[in-house]
């Protein structure tokens, strides 16, 4: 005897098999790091996505005939804050009162001494270590006890600096520049940063949760040389748990546009900051806050670090944020970048010479060897 099945039946039937494949490819592709890192250039690597803009670069060197005209960019700033700049020498041209308690240490200090040195800071528990001269979030790491201190202390082989942990809320990157024959400045640029987290379902542990999440999922292997236990962990239902607390694109963390908070109040204080760091015309401030109100109106705030030439226009990393656009932001800022290096240059300050240029360049290069050992 035959079954009959009439053809809507088995139209239907294959229509949901078709939407199940399809459905378990995006599952697939929505958490896959090489799907991701293909498709959303916000993952590229560093020299793939900046390679074009190599070309831009090429034609600034050859209109203000130098190698390294941003160094007059930030003549306060070793090598106009391009990179090996001592965080700790530019502290010291911030007014305190913007900063956290910050002191520096030299590499192979150990414990007692290092205890000795907190207690005589009146710090405690949790703090920021992080290298006097790095990149991109390398060993910048949160300090919660002793054990940590301890794993920090026997890795670091360079001078490090000891932070106060600021516990503000917020964390933004604010870019401003100023034309040095001009009396007022801009922001140009604004990123929040949404720190690596999960949300519990209250059945499944952070591991499983991160890998579910294609961010997250791309730095399990570092969570479980740091924070293997919080892996094991099972949150309730919508808690969040912080996976990262240093805000690094690198680090996981999300970068968000946040260009809508530029405003005149905004601009006027960091006038007033930057006028006041000798030598510094370009860069970007990385700082928390209580709340955006409270930064508008100057209080309630910490930097946490001033970067210099090296800076990004970091609201480009905004998920889904066109590329074309990223590249103009880019161009626009390295456009403004040699205006402010001639301006300076016709006012005195000098370019580094090819052969000054090269001789700091191997010294950063010297520096990131011994780092790495």
């Amino acid at each position: 005897m035959s079954v009959y099945v009439s053809v809507p039946d088995q139209v239907d039937k294959h229509l949901h098999e078709a939407k199940k494949r399809q459905s378990y490819l995006y599952d697939k592709l929505s958490t896959s790091i090489y799907w991701a890192k293909l498709t959303r250039w916000e993952f590229w690597p560093f020299s793939v996505f900046y390679f074009p803009v190599l070309f831009y670069w090429t034609w600034l060197v050859m209109r203000t005939r130098s190698f390294f005209f941003f160094t007059s960019s930030n003549p306060g700033i070793e090598f106009g804050g391009m990179l090996g700049e001592s965080k700790d020498k530019i502290y010291k041209n911030i007014d305190p009162q913007y900063l956290p308690k910050t002191y520096k240490l030299s590499s192979g200090i150990v414990m007692s001494q290092f205890m000795e040195r907190l207690r005589k800071e009146n710090m405690t528990f949790p703090f920021i270590l992080k290298p006097d001269i790095g990149e991109r979030g390398w060993m910048v790491e949160l300090i919660k006890n002793e054990k940590d201190l301890s794993d920090y202390l026997n890795q670091i082989k360079v001078d490090f600096l000891v932070q106060e942990y600021v516990g503000f809320p917020i964390e933004l990157g604010v870019f401003y520049y100023r034309y040095p024959d001009r009396e007022n400045g801009t922001i140009s640029s604004i990123v929040m940063k949404e720190m690596l987290t999960v949300k519990g379902n209250g059945k499944s542990s952070v591991r499983e949760l991160a890998m579910e999440d294609v961010r997250a999922k791309m730095h399990i292997g570092t969570l479980e040389n740091a924070n293997y236990e919080i892996l094991k962990y099972v949150p309730h239902f919508n808690e969040e748990v912080e996976l990262v607390s240093i805000g690094n694109h690198c680090r996981g963390t999300t970068f968000l546009n946040g260009n809508h908070l530029i405003n005149s109040q905004l601009i006027s204080l960091l006038d007033k900051i930057s006028k006041e760091i000798e030598g510094f015309y370009f860069g970007r401030f990385d700082l928390r806050c209580a709340s955006i109100q409270d930064l508008y109106n100057g209080k309630n705030f910490k930097i946490l670090e001033l970067n210099g030439a090296g800076s990004e226009p970091a609201h480009i990393y905004h998920p889904g944020f066109p590329l074309s656009q990223a590249y103009k932001d880019i161009v626009h800022h390295l456009k403004v970048l040699a205006e402010i290096s001639v301006i300076n240059n016709k006012m005195g300050q000098k370019y580094m010479s090819f052969r000054e240029g090269m001789k700091e360049v191997f010294r950063i290069r010297k520096y990131n060897q011994q780092k790495e050992k």
